[in-house]
């Protein structure tokens, strides 16, 4: 059986267009990162900022709470119930934030950040 050869050539004339169309979206995502970082160096100031984080804060706690109990078999149900009650009170403190200008950001509880990263360990 012989094989086809496909010229260099022609495959770049394929390829080029398709990542030259990816190449703007690329440049957007990047920007908006960035833009995104800047923002997040400015601190809050107004209570309504204050309030805004800390809603931030508080769905992004029970995605990831919902994340780790989905690797929870057995404890799945309890552990989901008590990322929704931990919601429900960070909003409730949110809330209280609004309310008053002096209040503080929310208190924050919980473990030290695990690594999102697999080491593996070769030997020679």
């Amino acid at each position: 059986m012989m094989k086809r050869l496909i010229p260099h050539s022609v495959l770049w004339a394929a390829l080029l267009p398709a990542a030259l169309l990816l190449l703007p979206g690329v440049a957007r995502a990047q920007a908006s990162h960035t833009a995104s970082l800047e923002r997040a160096d400015v601190p809050d100031t107004t209570p309504q900022q204050r309030y805004r984080s800390a809603i931030r804060e508080a769905g992004g706690g029970l995605k990831v709470s919902l994340e780790e109990c989905r690797m929870l078999a057995a404890e799945r149900k309890a552990c989901e119930a008590q990322a929704r009650a931990r919601y429900q009170a960070d909003m409730a403190e949110a809330r209280a934030m609004l309310r008053n200008p002096q209040a503080g950001p929310v208190n924050e509880v919980g473990g030290p950040i695990r690594s999102t990263e697999t080491v593996t360990v070769t030997r020679p």
